[in-house]
């Protein structure tokens, strides 16, 4: 047995996670929560000062979870040097896509050279940060390689894709099946033997590769559908259809179907990206993966799909681009999150702006938004400002929103997340997506 199988068997090794966003902080939190001392690792001086302090950034985290931890179990800093004194390294940066829909490893590769500065013997370091399949073999080992020192003998290195679902209450980090996948046998078998010290179940597979790979295609699997019902949701549209009735009466059926709903774009930073990524790997291999291209076009597409429809409703009452004024609900990605990243309502927002309309928002998590040439503070619903508007769209369903008093009184909504319906609210000026 070697000397980190020992340690990581009895939980004396000592944890360092690398990144302290939306992955790693919750894993950090798991680890120290599960009996490992842990360093939380992030470059944010700011966030640090939080974590310090005991104040969570992360709605997964509570703050009186954290302060529980602090000064036992974990240890927060921006001090780069604890790898050196750490025996499982966890790597949690961004992986972003560039200007022309292009992976970019740079968060990656500037983690793993940070790593390889304080590299010593007997080492678990797992990447959990979401790539195309080849990245941890061919981007990560030669850089930690080039110490003289070689995977498999004298470090271990895996993959372990997240699987973090924000604000999701009955899925959480510790009960979401944690695949793994090692560069060597051995690193595999270490990655496993931690990961179930903290989570209820792992799931070992064959390769790294393919572990890389099981990410992508979760998340293909819903942009591809996603796609499939936003087009039919515009086919609906055409034909006069109510798609969330369709939506409703087709999941009765207890084989072969899987709801999926429509909306006005997909956001955050999985999917949006991931397939991309794929995408991107099946042209490096002389593939065309079409399905994720269309799909991934026709998502794109919602957010101006939404703004035709808006002109079209505002045509109706009278109204020109010049003289209405459209308050646009909820601007994060996704229900009860405060992160704005890739959110299709945002996109919204600057085609709006760029076409001359006089809009507004108001969101209970944004205070105020300063993205590109959006330039907004949020507006506070009261029965007096709703009124004021010519046309309300809901874009994010937030729990915070008192859907009844907003229907009462605006003139026109746009629900484009049958908000309203859900909330047993309905009324003819709410039009459906």
């Amino acid at each position: 047995m070697s000397t980190i199988a020992g340690l990581l068997s009895c939980k004396k090794a000592k944890v360092c996670v690398l990144g302290l966003g939306y992955v790693g902080l919750p894993i950090a939190v798991a680890a120290a929560k599960n009996g490992f001392f842990t360093y939380g690792l992030d470059n944010s001086g700011s966030r640090i000062a939080r974590l310090e302090k005991g104040v969570s950034y992360i709605t997964d985290v509570p703050s009186d979870a954290l302060r529980k931890l602090l000064g036992n179990r974990f240890h927060p800093t921006i001090d780069g040097s604890v790898v050196a004194n750490s025996d499982v390294i966890i790597i949690c940066v961004p992986t972003p896509l560039k200007r022309k829909r292009i992976p970019d490893v740079s968060y990656i590769v500037k983690a793993i050279k940070a790593i390889a500065k304080h590299l010593r013997k007997d080492q678990l370091i797992i990447l959990e940060s979401t790539t195309y399949p080849g990245t941890t073999d061919e981007i990560a080992r030669p850089i930690l390689e080039k110490t003289g020192m070689l995977e498999g003998k004298d470090f271990f290195l895996a993959f372990s894709p997240e699987r973090i679902d924000p604000s999701n209450k009955r899925y959480r980090f510790s009960n979401i099946p944690k695949v793994v996948g090692g560069v060597s046998k051995k690193a595999q078998k270490l990655a496993c033997s931690f990961y179930s010290k903290i989570v209820k179940k792992v799931i070992p597979v064959s390769s790294v590769r393919a572990a890389e790979s099981v990410k992508l295609l979760e998340n293909t699997f819903r942009i591809v559908n996603i796609g499939l019902i936003n087009e039919f949701a515009m086919l609906c549209d055409k034909l006069d259809l109510d798609v969330w009735e369709i939506i409703d009466a087709a999941k009765t059926k207890p084989f072969g179907f899987m709801p999926f709903y429509p909306g006005p774009g997909i956001g955050g930073h999985c999917i949006p990206a991931d397939p991309v990524y794929l995408s991107w790997k099946a042209r490096k291999a002389g593939f065309k993966a079409k399905m994720i291209d269309l799909a991934a076009k026709t998502n794109n597409f919602m957010p101006y799909y939404i703004v035709h429809r808006m002109e079209a409703l505002l045509e109706k009452t009278g109204k020109s681009v010049s003289n209405a004024k459209v308050l646009i609900l909820g601007v994060t990605y996704k229900k009860d999150v405060k992160d704005l990243r890739e959110s299709p309502a945002l996109e919204a927002l600057e085609i709006l702006k760029n076409k001359g309309f006089n809009v507004s928002y108001a969101d209970p998590h944004i205070p105020c938004l300063d993205i590109n040439s959006i330039d907004l503070k949020a507006v506070k619903l009261t029965s007096a400002s709703i009124r004021r508007y010519d046309l309300i769209v809901l874009t994010t369903a937030h729990s915070g929103f008192n859907y009844k008093n907003i229907s009462k009184s605006a003139k026109v909504i746009l629900d484009t997340r049958n908000a309203f319906a859900l909330a047993g609210v309905k009324a003819d000026h709410i039009i459906k997506l």
